[in-house]
């Protein structure tokens, strides 16, 4: 079961109209439901569980806004949820329905599989959805009975692609001069601002990577429609229409990537008819059940950490590390991981008892090199003490790679990006286009040594570097990128020359990645949480608590722990009045924000980063 931790608090926050929620969704299917003139006798007892992904299964507590989601609502709890329901007796069928919501595909291959166990035990799963794309069509394909398409909906299946923009044209006629170096021959996050297109390594292994996204899906596409009895000439009619979208849904019905082209409650109806039940319960998502609410002061209470519990019964803890990776979150793009937060959670969770075994959940194209280089050894810490094991979602890419490392087992879906094992950084020199609109810049060292006005300002984006200087920064990289790789070596026990050679900011799929020995076992999260309670020796009921290793709201609003119940509400008016400012305006935010978040370090003060050289969100 997965205690719920804050449940009074979420609904407490839901009346307060103070926690909006950031969400995304997916769903699958597949055979055939009993339709209601079939007129099938009801059952006694039972019902049909709903789960609900319109507004997505968000990695952490952290995604449901300023106050925690509750731990059932999180991806950690659609597993747990639906690993329970082949057992269910009470459930007879179940109802998936995805709205409009999208999910990544490592997310998608797992419900995909989560949903044919419970299919392949003998319970109808049917799924309606607006849309179908990409990575839903893996969770639809996979996992579900039936797959129910909107009449007004469509089926974008177009195939995987990526688009890069370089901006070095623009900046040459603006007057403007990225100076920026890189360690790596594939670390390529330099390139958009210094080339006019991809250098041949860059292309090369962005390609090789996109088609091992691609092989892995239609793969595990083909699998699934071959398991239910389709002939060769099917399966390969189906492959082909997944890559030759978009559909109207009467298209995508002839083509087989939807069944039948209804509205929800007839999808539902249906499922209610499988099942032979009148009755439905709401099982994940909207609807479902977390708890009463509180008061404020008890939301100021557990906020403040006051009731964070030590011992008890044994458990695992899942720590959630979603998004860029940063010192502390001060400032609207240093959200996701931070080195105080994380450290502080995996710290508590070291010295707790009843903690048997860490899984550490990663999705992050990387960020800070310090801040990844202080969680990595906080995780070298922990698990002297007890197992760690590392659940790659979408990516763990460059920083984000550098912190699994530490796990004692990285598990990884196929489809997951790992490595990028380099970093890069550098400055945006303005002095030519402000000079050509007639404003010119001067430094004033106060030291009279030579080469002591361009030590000084060697991060001002006023002036470039001179060429001392730049063999300085040079070596900086280099020293942080040898320090990368031993990181690497170390908690992989691999020699440094092994890791070296799946280095230099080359990025693979998790296929590719054991080969190389970055990646353990090819799996999902219920892997990981497997692996964790095997080598935590813990029983299969074992509680799992997830927890939330960002910084409490009153850290947040830099409040004390005994701030009035006013100046909470203050403080919180003051947050959302900035947050919507800032985000104004900015096209599709969401997907973009752990990538720009990532290389934010070099907006504060960190000449290098490590992190994803470009955004890729595969879906």
């Amino acid at each position: 079961m997965i205690p719920n931790r804050l449940p009074r608090l979420r609904r407490a926050a839901r009346l307060l109209a103070l926690a909006p929620l950031l969400l995304a969704a997916g769903c699958q299917g597949r055979p055939r439901a009993e339709t209601d003139e079939s007129a099938p006798k009801l059952t006694a007892s039972g019902h049909v569980a709903v789960v609900d992904l319109t507004r997505g299964a968000p990695e952490s507590t952290a995604e449901g806004g300023l106050f925690p989601l509750p731990a059932p609502q999180t991806f950690v709890g659609l597993v747990r949820t639906l690993q329970s329901l082949s057992s269910d007796r009470d459930a007879t069928a179940v109802f998936v329905t995805l709205g409009e919501a999208r999910l990544g595909f490592a997310q998608s291959a797992e419900i995909g599989r989560l949903l044919a166990a419970v299919r392949d035990a003998g319970k109808s799963v049917v799924c309606h959805t607006h849309q179908i794309d990409n990575s839903s069509s893996w969770l639809l394909q996979h996992g579900c009975s039936e797959i129910w398409l909107s009449p007004a909906g469509d089926a974008s299946t177009v195939g995987i692609a990526a688009q890069l923009s370089y901006l070095k044209g623009t900046f040459d006629r603006l007057g403007i001069e990225a100076d920026m170096l890189a360690m790596g021959r594939y670390k390529s996050g330099a390139e958009p601002l210094t080339r006019e297109g991809p250098s041949e390594p860059s292309a090369e292994n962005l390609t090789a990577t996109l088609r091992s996204i691609r092989d892995a899906w239609l793969d595990a596409v083909g699998k699934a429609r071959q398991g239910r009895g389709a002939t060769d000439a099917e399966r390969q009619e189906l492959l082909d229409a997944l890559e030759d979208g978009p559909w109207t849904p009467t298209a995508a019905r002839e083509r087989k990537i939807a069944d039948r082209v209804v509205f929800p409650d007839e999808a539902l109806g249906a499922a209610k008819a499988a099942g032979r039940v009148d009755t439905e319960k709401v099982v994940f998502g909207r609807g479902a059940e977390n708890g009463k609410a509180v008061g404020l002061a008890e939301i100021i209470r557990v906020l403040s950490g006051a009731d964070r519990r030590s011992g008890g019964r044994p458990r695992i803890a899942v720590v959630p590390a979603v998004g860029s990776i940063t010192m502390t979150s001060e400032g609207l793009l240093s959200e996701g991981i931070t080195a105080r937060a994380t450290v502080r959670t995996l710290a508590r969770l070291r010295e707790d008892p009843a903690v048997k075994a860490v899984v550490v959940r990663m999705d992050s194209p990387g960020g800070s090199p310090l801040a990844s280089d202080l969680i990595w050894r906080e995780i070298m810490r922990l698990r002297k003490e007890k197992p760690v094991i590392a659940s790659v979602g979408g990516m763990a890419a460059s920083g984000g790679y550098y912190i699994v490392a530490a796990a004692n087992e990285i598990v990884a879906e196929r489809s997951s990006i790992v490595g990028s094992i380099g970093v890069f950084g550098g400055k945006l020199v303005l002095e030519q286009a402000l000079s050509n609109v007639g404003i010119q810049s001067v430094v004033f060292p106060a030291s009279p040594a030579p080469g002591a006005a361009a030590r000084a300002a060697y991060l001002s984006p006023l002036v470039p570097w001179d060429d001392a200087t730049r063999d300085k920064v040079r070596a900086q990289m280099e020293s942080i990128y040898e320090l990368f790789l031993a990181r690497v070596a170390e908690g992989r026990g691999m020699d440094v020359e092994k890791v070296r050679a799946s280095a230099e900011g080359a990025i693979f799929t998790a296929t590719t990645g054991k080969e190389r020995g970055l990646v353990d076992e090819l799996g999902g999260l219920a892997r990981a949480l497997e692996r964790a309670r095997e080598l935590g020796k813990v029983d299969a009921d074992a509680p799992v608590v997830v927890e939330g290793p960002a910084d409490n709201l009153l850290e947040v609003l830099l409040l004390g722990e005994g701030a009035e119940a006013s100046e909470v509400e203050e403080a919180l008016a003051r947050f959302r009045e900035r947050q919507a400012a800032r985000l104004a305006g900015i096209p599709q935010w969401e997907q973009l924000r752990p990538f720009a978040a990532a290389i934010a370090p070099l907006l504060t003060g960190e000449p290098v980063v490590a992190a994803l050289p470009y955004a890729i969100d595969v879906r």
